[in-house]
């Protein structure tokens, strides 16, 4: 089941839809792997209930491309590639490995953004398009995209910001009701989590867990809160 499908099961399920990202390292609070194996929190993951699991394989958050194909090898929940993707050739390369989804952002991409989404799509990939702006989600409004993500932070400073779920609540209102809209970073509580979720289908959630220092009964708080 691809991405899109799953956060609907989830919803469906009674449970709040959270996509989990295995994050290696943060420009602002460094390392948070930790010494830990990536397919260690992969599972941790699975069994925490989460919607789907996203991973970075950006030069700058240390990530790489042969963990992505670990993941997608080890796991049936669908994987979102996250990267700043500027070339036709990586939306390939992510299909080809098994991911479910890409994240296509509309900072980088601009108006080109709905030619890549049409790629993508061809290559039976979801497409998550990231916005941070009114003039962004007009863009992304234009595309044939799946999935709708609201960055609360800003990735033009690499996230080192304090976002928070606001801007989820503030741009919410000017995305398509017929795409699932994402609220991606600056969810840290439960508290967080439920604010997005009144506007939003799901939430990628990172930092917050990888920092937790109990990842699974962090993890499952958040996917079972409210039931």
């Amino acid at each position: 089941m691809n991405l899109s499908n799953m956060v609907k099961l989830r919803k469906k399920e009674g449970a709040n839809p959270v996509i989990a990202e295995i994050k290696v390292y943060s420009p602002k609070h460094g390392d948070l792997l930790r010494g830990r194996d990536p397919l260690d929190i992969l599972r941790i993951y699975e069994r925490s209930g989460v919607a789907g699991i996203s991973y970075i394989t950006a030069n700058e958050f240390k990530g790489n491309f042969d963990t992505l194909r670990q993941i997608c090898n080890e796991t049936d929940l669908p994987v979102l590639r996250k990267d700043f993707i500027t070339s036709k050739g990586e939306i390939e390369r992510t299909a080809e490995v098994g991911a479910s989804a890409i994240l296509l952002i509309t900072r980088i991409l601009g108006e080109k953004t709905a030619e890549f989404v049409d790629y993508a799509l061809d290559h039976g990939l979801d497409t998550l398009v990231e916005v941070h702006s009114i003039e962004e989600a007009r863009i992304a409004n234009e595309t044939n995209t799946t999935m709708i993500g609201i960055n609360n932070r800003d990735i033009a400073i690499l996230e080192r910001d304090d976002g928070n779920v606001e801007l989820t609540e503030r741009l919410c209102r000017h995305v398509r009701g017929d795409v699932v809209r994402v609220s991606e970073s600056g969810i840290r509580s439960i508290d967080d989590l439920k604010r997005a979720l009144k506007c939003a289908d799901a939430a990628l959630i990172g930092t917050a867990f990888m920092m937790a220092e109990n990842t699974e009964e962090f993890v499952r708080a958040f996917v079972e809160a409210g039931r």
